[in-house]
């Protein structure tokens, strides 16, 4: 199928986008590349602009898109890591998600904005963009997605498919038993022949937030201070377990609450990378004392080891009723018998959650426990945390550069013609 200047899409010279939106980040890039060409954290930092003087020859700076009018009550979006995390006054830190879709349009435009301006620095009327939704996306969200992209941004084709599809993919697979373990939600969803049962799908609000909330109290109860990294000037080298001894930064006056908090969620996201590890069977003290420690310095130059608690931390994860077993074995009941031994045999695992130590191989442990031993049970991961982390994304770069797919796209002209119909005819 050839674009509207005869050009194939997903050919070798036209490049087709991924978008792949999520709680924690945005990852995009191009098809046919292996990993994401960046994975943009998913908030937006919303503050008024610097006053400049001449602000009409001022060209906006390198991540920043500004609206407004020019009588000093404009607004700034601070977009990815390197603005975000600079100490600013009154910027307030936000989100364009809300249950695993999208709900604040005009800061999700904003994202946009920069990613075709800042990551893909190409015109988007050139490329076909394939993005990623929840299986539980509503469809006004979904029509709303294909007006933006076709109307504001022109792109010559769109489509948009369920991230457990693309995980199955992105692990060769095109019937399988997905659990995604994300930052906001862990789900199960049973993909068969390509397509996902909604109707089969169960999710739990057990993430990677949950966890840092657990890291938090863990610390908490611990004594153990977590300063934010802005706000320490220097730090001296001290024995472990000694108090810490720092300096600290004047910093501006009128730092808001979210950007704050948002600060720390961090720090506790970065300590949990680097501590938290899965246990292979449910927590033991005995067994875990065993397995040797890991050493952290946290950013004010405290630093132990941790030992056990660090295999306690991580048991939230795998809670009785709301664990991503206990998910598997309901969304796999949910399907029909005949497609369960099929399931069974590929249980896919993938998610950031995912990516942590450990959390695979007790996944796999407790699923065999759980699973009916008339069914064999084969769970797939990729080999790589990144792999992991980035399934969905994976899964839609090779989607989108098979030739098959070519065909699959709806183009600009469709949607003119067969306006937001076309979604539920060509994207189920």
């Amino acid at each position: 199928m050839s674009g509207p200047n005869g050009m194939l899409y997903g050919g070798d010279e036209i490049g087709a986008l991924v978008f792949d939106p999520g709680h924690h980040s945005l990852r995009v890039g191009y098809a046919q590349e292996d990993t994401p060409k960046a994975d943009i954290p998913a908030v937006i930092g919303v503050g008024p602009a610097p006053l400049i003087p001449d602000a009409e020859q001022k060209v906006p700076d390198g991540n920043v898109t500004q609206s407004g009018t020019k009588t000093g009550n404009e607004l700034r979006h601070y977009i990815d890591v390197t603005e975000l995390h600079v100490p600013r006054p009154s910027m307030e830190v936000q989100t364009y998600m809300k249950d695993g879709q999208i709900e604040n349009w005009d800061l999700f435009e904003k994202m946009l904005d920069y990613c075709y301006a800042k990551v893909i620095r190409s015109p988007s009327e050139h490329h076909p963009a394939l993005f990623t939704e929840a299986v539980w996306t509503s469809r006004p969200t979904r029509e709303k997605l294909a007006e933006l992209l076709f109307e504001k941004y022109q792109a010559p084709a769109f489509f948009l498919v369920k991230n457990a599809v693309l995980a199955a993919f992105a692990n060769g697979k095109s019937t399988a038993l997905v659990i995604d373990a994300g930052a906001s939600q862990t789900s199960a969803v049973p993909v068969v022949d390509g397509y996902a049962l909604v109707n089969a799908a169960v999710r739990s609000p057990v993430g990677g937030d949950h966890l840092v909330a657990q890291a938090k109290n863990m610390l908490n109860n611990m004594h153990i201070q977590m300063l934010p990294v802005y706000s320490i000037q220097t730090k001296e080298v001290i024995r472990e377990r000694e108090r810490a001894r720092y300096t600290l930064k004047t910093l501006p006056a009128g730092l808001t609450p979210s950007w704050q908090q948002y600060m720390l969620k961090r720090q506790y996201e970065d300590f949990c990378h680097c501590v938290a590890q899965v246990s292979e069977i449910a927590y033991d003290e005995r067994t875990a004392a065993v397995v040797p420690g890991v050493h952290h310095e946290f950013p004010g130059g405290y630093h132990q080891d941790f030992g056990p608690e660090r295999f306690k931390l991580t048991e939230c994860l795998f809670e009785q009723s709301l664990g991503a077993p206990h998910l598997a074995c309901a969304a796999a009941a949910a399907c029909d018998a005949d497609a369960r031994p099929a399931l069974w045999a590929s249980v896919v695992a993938c998610g950031g959650v995912a990516a942590m130590g450990g959390w695979t191989e007790r996944l796999a442990k407790e699923l065999a426990a759980r699973a009916p031993s008339s069914h064999r049970l084969k769970t797939h991961a990729a080999p790589s945390p990144v792999e992991r982390r980035f399934a969905a994304w994976i899964g839609g770069s090779i989607l989108a550069s098979i030739g098959s797919f070519q065909q699959m796209w709806i183009s600009s002209q469709e949607y003119d013609e067969g306006g937001k119909g076309q979604l539920e005819r060509k994207c189920p």
